[in-house]
């Protein structure tokens, strides 16, 4: 992987997370960085998923792996969420 392709990576991981907290309803105690993090992950694991369904390289926008990488940011904020609260 290039360099270009890691910067891009984190900048797609960026909006992801973003995208992933704005979907969870009411306050996240998260700061965000961890959501910057979570969205960095997610859109790596959702790659992974989505070229494992065969859905990661369509013609124009991939929304199917837009929705899955969505979903795992979610899934990720949500629970560091609720780690976080019980502290």
């Amino acid at each position: 992987m290039e360099i270009s392709g890691v910067i891009s990576a984190i900048v797609i991981g960026i909006v992801i997370g973003v995208l992933g907290r704005l979907v969870i309803p009411g306050r996240q105690r998260i700061g965000v960085l961890w959501t910057i993090a979570i969205g960095i992950v997610a859109a790596f694991i959702g790659t992974g998923i989505a070229s494992g369904l065969d859905v990661a390289d369509t013609d124009g926008v991939d929304w199917v792996e837009w929705l899955i990488q969505i979903a795992l940011a979610a899934l990720g904020v949500a629970a560091l969420s609720k780690v976080k609260l019980r502290r």
